[in-house]
Parts: C-alpha cells; sequence; structure tokens
C-alpha cells in the first residue's frame, strides 16, 4: 500500500500502477488516518477525508442504490459504458467512482486498458480485475496527472457533487492526450412529462425542485451544470462536442417492457436514495430540522410508489474530443 492509499487490486501493486501514480492531486500525496475513517450523522455515514465536500453518504445503503443507479442507466444506454467513440484506449480514469462498479465492468470490457478510479471514500471491493485500481484523491484538488497522459475521462452523477465544473473540464483536457475523449453523464434533477398527465403540485417534482434548491445553498448548481456541460467543455478547447439525451422514466407507466423496467428500476433507486439524498442537503443547506425532512419524504415516498403521471428525468451524457493539433482560439 502505497501513500495514495491503493484501494483495491487483484494484480501486483506494481501492476499498471506506475502509469496512474501521477493521477492525484497534489492534497491526496499525503495521506493520513482520515483517508480510512468516517464520519456519521443522522445515523448516515460519510467520508472523512476531504470532510465535507459531498454531501451525500457512502454506507451500505447508499452503496446498493449506486449499483442499481448502474444497472438503470446500463438499461436505459442499451448496454453502452460510453457514447465516445473510444478506440483500444490504453488509460482510463473515471471521477467519483462510488462502488467502482462502472469501472470494473470497463476494465473486463478493455482488458487492454488501465483503470482508474478515484473517489474520497474507499469503499470499492478488493477482488477486482486486474487491470483496474481504486485511489483515494479529491478530484476538487489540483491533478498534477502530467499533460497528455490519458484516453479517456469518465464521470457519471457528479453533477450534485462538484462547486467548480470549468476547472475540472480544464484540468481533464491538459490531462488528456491528443484526441482524448471526455464524458460526462448526469440524471437532471427536474421532473419532466409529455403530455398532461402530470398535475400542479405534484409531489416528485416538488421533491427535485426542493434538492436543487438545498445544494444551491451549498454552492453547488446541479441544474446548471447539466446544461452548461456543452458550452463549458467548448470553451476550454475540446471539439467534436456531441451530446446525448435520453428518457429515464420514472415508474412503471411506459407501455414498452423495457422502458417500463427502466422506469421500476429508476423509481427503486431514488426511493431507496431519498433519505441520503435528503439528509444532509436540507439540514445544511435549508436549515430544516430532521424531524421536518423526515416527514416530508414519507410524503415523496407515497407519491412516487401511487404517482400515475407520465414522468421522466432527463439523462444527459456530453462527450468531446481534445483536438489532435492546438486550438486555435475559433469558435467551435
Amino acid at each position: 500500500m502505497s501513500m495514495t492509499e491503493q484501494s483495491a487490486s487483484c494484480g501486483s501493486p506494481s501492476d499498471g500502477f506506475d502509469a496512474f501514480s501521477a493521477m492525484l492531486s497534489a492534497d491526496s500525496m499525503s495521506m493520513s488516518d482520515d483517508v480510512r475513517d468516517y464520519v456519521f450523522e443522522n445515523s448516515r455515514r460519510y467520508h472523512k477525508y476531504s470532510e465535507g465536500r459531498y454531501h451525500f453518504p457512502n454506507d451500505d445503503a447508499e452503496q446498493e442504490r449506486e449499483d442499481m443507479q448502474h444497472a438503470m442507466v446500463m438499461l436505459l444506454c442499451d448496454g453502452k459504458l460510453h457514447y465516445a467513440p473510444l478506440q483500444n484506449p490504453q488509460s482510463v480514469l473515471d471521477i467519483g467512482t462510488g462502488t467502482g462498479i462502472w469501472a470494473i465492468d470497463m476494465g473486463d470490457e478493455y482488458p487492454e486498458a488501465e483503470i482508474l478510479g478515484i473517489d474520497l471514500s474507499p469503499i470499492q471491493p478488493l477482488w477486482v480485475p486486474r487491470n483496474v485500481q481504486f485511489l483515494v484523491d479529491n478530484v476538487e484538488e489540483e491533478w498534477v496527472q502530467p499533460a497528455n497522459s490519458l484516453d479517456y475521462i469518465h464521470s457519471r452523477q457528479m453533477a450534485p457533487t462538484i462547486r467548480d465544473w470549468p476547472r475540472i473540464i480544464a484540468e481533464a483536457y491538459k490531462a488528456l492526450k491528443p484526441g482524448g475523449w471526455l464524458e460526462i453523464q448526469d440524471l437532471k434533477c427536474v421532473v419532466q412529462c409529455d403530455d398532461d398527465t402530470l398535475r400542479e403540485g405534484d409531489l416528485c417534482a416538488l421533491y427535485a425542485k426542493t434538492l436543487t434548491q438545498a445544494l444551491s445553498m451549498l454552492n453547488i448548481d446541479y441544474i446548471g451544470a447539466v446544461e452548461n456541460y456543452p458550452r463549458w467543455i467548448r470553451e476550454a478547447g475540446f471539439v467534436n462536442v456531441q451530446e446525448v439525451v435520453l428518457k429515464a422514466p420514472l415508474g412503471t407507466w411506459p407501455k414498452d417492457p423495457q422502458q417500463a423496467k427502466i422506469g421500476l428500476y429508476n423509481r427503486n433507486m431514488i426511493y431507496d436514495g431519498l433519505h441520503g439524498f435528503s439528509i444532509k442537503p436540507f439540514t445544511h443547506g435549508l436549515d430544516w430540522k430532521v424531524e421536518e425532512v423526515e416527514v416530508f419524504l414519507v410524503d415523496i415516498r407515497k407519491a412516487l410508489l401511487k404517482s400515475t403521471a407520465h414522468i421522466y428525468l432527463p439523462f444527459h451524457s456530453v462527450y468531446a474530443q481534445k483536438p489532435f493539433e492546438p486550438a486555435t482560439g475559433v469558435s467551435r
């Protein structure tokens, strides 16, 4: 175990590690016991390292929800782990890897690539493919990854956590090889409907608005981030910017069996995550009392299960390429 706290690897500690040992931020180079420690608040467990940067728990219940989210997204995306047109990638970075499930699947799909997942919490499994590594790091600190060293950088569902996306995107641009790809995927926290089944005062829509308001009080612009990814990515110098927007049903209302299954997974993932999504943002961002949060969530849970509205959450995947030639300053 190096000072950078390698979390898991089936292979030799040196297998593939040298290629990524410089991936860490300056903050991650000096580790202490807080890397493996946790803090507890309102019956939920949170990361200790860079305490307070991430407002959602990392306990077993949240890990199960994250894995359900991954299953839902895989169904939604027809089994695709990415939309970027990768060709034999050799070095891949997963920002905010969580349970590591995407990184592990990526390692299986690209056995010749070295996959590094970074997160504030060392919650990833011990047994993983030989080409997969996990490290504790804070992506919002300065990166010291050598320039032009990565083929692909992936981020999923990080809009509710990152405060300064242009800085993250600029760091990604520097770290990518010419021709490398960046891809950012997020569910947008806005309940939408394409017909007249969504009624005024819908509690599911109210919850989404309340959560984004709470996060905004914590200096996180959830919706603004998702909407501005393409612009920020272009401004950083990327080219071939593409955006895929899909509809993730909320509930089993779709007639299509595949879409109904996605809706079931999505509803269950959100239902299971409501307490973890809410308890810290609502008490810290909105100054709600714990009891107020709990009472509010009782009504939201009932609404999720009983809703007959044809509602969905937009899923955005934005991917773009670092140019092979230096940017000329021309707008893209």
